[in-house]
């Protein structure tokens, strides 16, 4: 499941095992890009690129204008092309009267586009033509990877650590089926129609849920826990990479067969009928499900229109509606940002048989006294819905983990209020030494680390970025600063011999666009988890306070990491990443006793900041420490302040009680971080008694 090296064959999409859902939403999109594309989510190794990448040479040639940069039609040109005006196919312009009317145009492959996590603004939509400005003096535009993907697939490896305003760039193109670029004096507008693919892998972060709901379907990926069919992808992918040329060869015809049903279903798209009855059913699901805005009930009807002409149907059907909602609705039922999307597949299937009875279209069922069986909507894994396998929940050990299933043979924890007459037991230990479950969150003001970053683009501390608010410009090639660059060459003009229109630039004259913006920072949190902070009330309401912050650095962009310490060490619960999820489910299985080992704490968390400075010296860390300041294990604290120094620090003093010793606050004053009681700590949050404090110093 390794991706292809440039320059070889493609792995074949008829080749590759399973994944039936991830081929089916991919089809559907190919036949009609307005679905809006697939957000691919899964797990590493499960040749999500490999697929995708495999799709682009299923899909018809497009016929393109003769030296348009931007793919137009020659059949229907878009009207405002900057390389325009073209004239339709079979139209011959005055200007060219008596050439051959066949060099009006020409065919080409579907492209397929990658757009780099590392990509630029002007690498995306394009900007003006740096070179042709300062050399001819003409307002030129370069077009971007939107231009080149028209007509084709763009795809998006790792979409989840694209930065923001990128997706939001791409995004709004692909709903909108153009691009707009309006910087450096160039306004121009382009038709950008393509069919967008992200794939994701959860565990290194999530997308906003404003942005997930900006792409038509998602998909999760897991690799086959079967033997036989494991066996069966290993084998064929070890023949592909011994003789790619030869493998794709035997897939030819399945290939073939592929492309020209994609064609013909394309064909059949207009004259597919969606009756009032299937868009009331479209309607009541996204209803039941509770999606915000309208957006899913599109989605939901174009994918299910797709799907009928895919299938070689005039009307949508019933089926159609519950596959087009199983992929277009999971993703946009994601409130909170540490909820899992999902959808719960039997109520799917309620909604759908009672909207039908209302419709008069099915008579009341009985209830059903047996198990579902294992066939799908059309009576079996092999009906005209697509792909095999289970469809529901009850598909036994075939798939995947559902929802509330125990961990081991011992089966689930009981119940609330079931079998109280005996302590329950969760790894030897009794209930009531269990993880405390943590206070509410709220949500945290901002808080930021003093002075002016460089870091990765986020939304927390002041920073120099590419994607801020333009301060002013300074030597350098990086984003070259137009104004600056012609006002430092213009007073050296007449001593180079300027002749024609361009100016005479040299190297000396190029200046860089200096911009303001915010970055992201590396959020380290240090929890104390011994004894003295076991109380469940006081662990619940710190639980509260660090699960806000974790809130509050997904919504900034942060990375996060969670240093515990108790009984003799202390613990990297969780190294420094982007999946703040992955912080909020450590903290709620946190467990707490033992003795207090605050300077074991406080050098692991030295320790990795200095890894994570090597590995990433422009992101900038601000460390929270969550203790009562009592040390009764291992040497004095004080003694660890040092490697701390120079760390922007807030300390949440957790010690309670009618007398209190000040330790937390003594230790804080050593760090040079500013103190905040736990009991301080109201709706407010955390965040903003540390941002009122820093601004008071």
């Amino acid at each position: 499941m390794t991706r292809e090296r440039a320059g070889t064959a493609r792995y074949p999409f008829s080749a590759v095992v399973g994944m039936d859902d991830l081929k089916l939403a991919l089809l559907i999109n190919a036949v009609s890009p307005s679905v809006g594309g697939v957000l691919v989510r899964g797990e590493k190794g499960t040749a999500k690129s490999t697929i995708v990448r495999a799709l682009a040479g299923l899909l018809p040639g497009v016929a393109v204008v003769e030296g348009c940069r931007f793919s137009c039609d020659p059949a229907a040109p878009d009207p405002g092309c900057p390389d325009g005006p073209h004239f339709v196919a079979g139209d011959v312009p005055p200007a060219r009267a008596g050439e051959d009317e066949e060099s009006v145009g020409g065919e080409r492959t579907a492209r397929l586009v990658e757009l780099p996590v590392g990509a630029s603004e002007d690498r995306l939509t394009g900007s003006l033509d740096i070179e042709r400005a300062l050399t001819e003096g003409v307002k030129a535009f370069e077009p971007g990877l939107l231009a080149a993907a028209h007509r084709g697939v763009l795809y998006v490896d790792e979409v989840n650590l694209l930065h923001d305003h990128l997706v939001d760039l791409l995004l709004d193109a692909a709903a909108m089926g153009e691009s707009y670029v309006e910087r450096e004096g160039v306004s121009v507008r382009h038709a950008a129609r393509f069919l967008l693919v992200g794939t994701m892998n959860p565990e290194e972060g999530e997308l906003r849920p404003q942005l997930l709901d900006r792409f038509g379907l998602t998909v999760e990926v897991a690799a086959t826990r079967e033997p036989e069919e494991r066996a069966e992808v290993v084998r064929r992918r070890l023949r592909f990479e011994e003789d790619p040329a030869g493998f794709a060869a035997g897939w030819t015809e399945a290939e073939a067969e592929l492309a020209e049903r994609i064609a013909a279903a394309r064909d059949r798209l207009p004259g597919v009928e969606l009756t009032d009855a299937a868009l009331r059913r479209i309607t009541a699901v996204c209803a039941a499900f509770e999606v915000d805005g309208l957006r899913a009930d599109l989605v939901t009807a174009r994918a299910a229109i797709a799907l009928a002409a895919w299938h070689g149907r005039t009307s949508v059907s019933d089926d159609d509606v519950r596959t087009a909602a199983r992929l277009a609705l999971p993703h946009r039922r994601r409130r909170d940002p540490f909820d899992a999307p999902g959808l719960d597949r039997e109520k799917l299937d309620e909604v759908l048989n009672e909207q039908a009875e209302r419709d008069g279209d099915r008579e009341p069922e009985p209830p059903d006294d047996g198990p579902d069986g294992p066939d799908g909507p059309n009576g079996g894994p092999g009906g005209p819905d697509g792909p095999d396998g289970p469809d529901g929940p009850d598909g036994g050990s075939g798939g995947g983990p559902d929802e509330g299933s125990a961990d081991g043979p011992t089966g689930a924890a009981q119940p609330p209020g079931g079998g109280e007459s005996e302590p329950q037991q969760n790894g030897g230990r009794s209930k009531e030494n269990e993880p405390a479950p943590a206070d509410a969150a709220y949500k945290p003001r901002l808080f930021t680390v003093p002075g002016l970053g460089t870091g990765a683009p986020g939304r927390r501390s002041k920073a120099r970025s590419p994607y801020g608010r333009v301060s002013g410009a300074r030597p350098g090639t990086r984003g070259v600063h137009l104004t600056a660059t012609l006002r430092a060459a213009a007073p050296h003009q007449a001593a180079r011999g300027r002749a024609g229109a361009g100016l005479v630039i040299t190297s000396d004259d190029l200046r860089e666009t200096v911009r303001d913006g915010r970055e992201g920072n590396l959020v380290l949190f240090v929890v104390d988890a011994s004894g003295s902070m076991a109380a469940r009330k006081r662990m619940r309401a710190v639980k509260g306070a660090v699960l806000s912050l974790l809130l509050d650095a997904y919504q900034r962009r942060d990375k996060v990491g969670l240093v515990t310490f108790r009984g003799t060490d202390a613990d990297l619960a969780l190294p420094p990443t982007s999946s703040v999820e992955a912080g909020a489910r450590r903290l709620e299985r946190l467990p707490t006793g033992g003795r207090t080992p605050l300077a074991a704490g406080l050098l692991r968390a030295a320790d990795v900041l200095r890894v994570e400075r090597l590995r990433d010296p422009a992101r900038r860390p601000l460390l929270v420490l969550v203790t009562d300041g009592r040390a009764t294990h291992g040497p004095d604290p004080a003694t660890a302040a040092g490697p701390l120094a120079g760390v922007a620090t807030v300390v949440v003093d957790c010690e309670s009680g009618p007398v209190r010793l000040g330790l937390a606050g003594a230790l804080g004053a050593r760090l040079g971080a500013e103190t905040v009681r736990l009991d301080e700590l109201a709706a407010d949050s955390l965040a903003g008694v540390v941002r009122g404090s820093r601004n008071a110093a």
